[in-house]
């Protein structure tokens, strides 16, 4: 709750006109009852008509200048809450994205929506309502107390019996519901959560005829949510009939009281009518006052709330400002004519170490580009090791020892059974996971050094679901490079061997895509982002499994595309198909988290039987050995 507190740093003058004119109206609120009673005792009781109307007509102006401050009042505290809304929604949608996968995984979606939605929302009704009601209220409950003490003190200590008893309502109430609304938002998320699941599986549960199963798994979620509701409901309804007993019943002995007093002369009828009109504001004060506090207790509960998700760090902390240089390009003047005596940067270490562990050297294979050659790439482009990941909450790795050492422009095909690791491995890349043990490093830098727009500037990702985006093909191409000409975004089309998806639609880049690329199928979704990702050139680009909905044709020739346009690109093929990693310069083989295989299509045929078994279970002998 305090993290929020610094939202009304920008609208102090705000948070303090708004109750101050709400006072205001509570200050000419207390004095109508005084008039009240001067109309009774001495315009009514002499009939003095012109006492009266005079009287009527302060009555009015209190009334006037009352309402001009209730409003202005209720525009300086809805622009506070507005705007205190606007800026918390804005900064929790950015933490949100500053968060890794770790935390989103933990969190939850559903508990984010619930967050950036509702619980706002709750936040900004309750300091509207705050600002506008937390000091009148009281301050009318207690001014109507001293106004009865003006008037008579045995009359007034009614009141000091009564407000304490309606205090210990108020506040017990308060306290019970507190706890039982933040269980209601609980269960609301788990009611989001199931409805998400439902309509983003809607395919699916159609297709298993599930869909009474289903609603009555909802209805079980929302039932449980409706019963915590009424039980909540019920405490806080009682809060009503209570205060109401106890007013009534102040009322009561009040006007027993007064009736003796006004019989023995001590007050008159007049100042019996102002304490009871006393007494019916503390009635009304109270009653807003409870409902107040109900609405206080539900945002602050939402409140804790999203100050948990503001709390939530993000696992992937940036080390320092700028990476090191990129260790694998070319450096300039860096000949003989430096006489030896330059200072080791930290591509020269990562060379030594790499030339010192003899890691890949028998493991480069050819290349697209004969990385293996040339000097000025002998660092990896991408190296893993003794790498070791586990995901949150995991007992054992999801990944366990991986080593492994990728030049520029090479072809990695990562093959393996589901639920083996294979997207958990590329996903460390770019560094949306961090390693739990040893290092990945990404042109001999390890990308915990980095920081995380150059690192990943440097990398291209085709996730496994196809994600397009609402507005036209062009928009969505230039997502990987903002400033991208047309030819190069139809350069990136063609290579994805999607051209004819283009032209089919008539409206080449001008295409508007509906939410989610609803106007596209599957293979078409696909293609489209894998071309988003070739826009930007990146130096490492990661297919993870992004061509299960191609026919082997097209996958073929987009394979056979992406070798030759891509130059000195290293391309990271995850699938699950062995004719689309058979002639990768390296295929890494894994099984329940481990490398059990790396090398060439033909050196894994005769080392690795996993390899081998899924070879044969998806080709023929022939197509095997060629």
């Amino acid at each position: 709750m305090k993290n929020l507190m610094k939202y009304f740093r920008d609208y102090k003058l705000e948070s303090i006109l708004g109750p101050l004119f709400k006072l205001l109206e509570a200050s000419f609120e207390l004095l109508v009852p005084l008039v009240m009673a001067q109309i009774i005792d001495v315009g009514i009781k002499n009939r003095d008509m012109g006492y009266i109307l005079g009287r009527g007509g302060i009555l009015v102006l209190l009334g006037v200048v009352g309402l001009a401050c209730s409003l202005t009042a209720q525009y300086f505290s809805a622009k506070a809450a507005v705007g205190i809304g606007t800026r918390l929604r804005n900064d929790l949608f950015r933490h949100i994205n500053s968060l890794s996968y770790r935390e989103i995984d933990i969190v939850g979606t559903s508990t984010l929506v619930t967050r950036m939605t509702s619980d706002v929302n709750q936040v900004q009704a309750g300091i509207n309502l705050t600002l506008r009601l937390f000091l009148r209220s009281p301050f009318i409950v207690f001014g109507a107390m001293v106004m009865a003490f003006t008037i008579n003190v045995k009359a007034a200590l009614i009141f000091v019996a009564a407000i304490p008893l309606l205090s210990v309502v108020v506040f017990g109430v308060m306290l019970i519901s507190m706890p039982l609304y933040k269980k209601v938002q609980r269960q609301l998320d788990q009611v989001l959560l199931t409805t998400r699941e439902n309509l983003l599986g809607a395919r699916v549960v159609r297709a298993f005829n599930r869909q009474e199963d289903e609603a009555a798994r909802f209805g079980q979620e929302n039932d449980m949510l409706v019963r915590l509701q009424v039980f909540v409901g019920k405490i806080s309804a009682l809060m009503n009939p209570v205060t109401y007993v106890i007013i009534n019943g102040a009322i009561i002995v009040l006007v027993w009281t007064g009736a003796w007093q006004v019989e023995e002369g001590i007050i008159t009828q007049g100042e019996v009518v102002a304490l009871v009109n006393y007494m019916s504001q503390i009635l009304v004060e109270l009653v807003k006052l409870a409902n107040l506090i109900i609405n206080i207790s539900k945002a602050l509960a939402c409140a804790n709330r999203i100050s948990g998700i503001f709390a939530q760090e993000s696992s992937i902390v940036e080390r320092g400002g700028q990476a090191r240089r990129d260790g694998a390009d070319r450096r300039e003047g860096s000949g003989a004519g430096d006489g030896g005596n330059r200072p080791e940067s930290g591509r020269d270490r990562a060379e030594a170490e790499y030339e010192a562990s003899g890691t890949g050297k028998a493991e480069a294979g050819p290349g697209r580009m004969g990385a293996e050659s040339d000097p000025a790439v002998s660092v990896p482009r991408v190296e893993f090791r003794d790498m070791d990941f586990y995901y949150a909450g995991a007992k054992e790795p999801s990944l366990s020892k991986i080593s492994f050492a990728a030049m520029r422009g090479q072809t990695i095909g990562i093959i393996g059974g589901t639920g083996s690791g294979k997207s958990s491995l590329v996903n460390l890349i770019p560094r949306f996971y961090d390693a739990a043990k040893g290092a990945v490093l990404v042109d001999g830098v390890d990308v915990r050094d980095y920081a995380l727009k150059e690192l990943r500037g440097k990398i291209g990702v085709v996730p496994q679901k196809a994600v397009l985006f609402k507005g036209s093909l062009r928009d969505n191409m230039k997502w990987g490079k903002k400033d991208a000409t047309d030819e190069e975004i139809y350069k990136a089309i063609d290579t994805a061997q999607a051209r004819e998806v283009v032209e089919s639609k008539e409206k080449g880049l001008d295409l508007m895509i509906q939410q989610g690329g609803r106007n596209l199928s599957g293979g078409q979704k696909q293609r489209l982002t894998i071309a988003r990702a070739l826009v930007r050139r990146p130096k490492i680009l990661i297919l993870d499994d992004s061509a299960s909905a191609l026919d082997f044709a097209t996958d073929a020739a987009l394979r056979k595309a992406i070798r030759e346009n891509t130059k000195d690109m290293t391309v990271f093929m995850v699938s699950q198909r062995a004719t689309t990693v058979k002639n990768a310069d390296q295929i890494l083989v894994l099984d329940d988290g481990k490398l059990v295989g790396l090398g060439t299509h033909r050196e894994l045929l005769e080392s690795c039987e996993v390899y081998r078994e899924i070879c044969l279970s998806q080709l023929s002998k022939e197509e095997v050995t060629q």
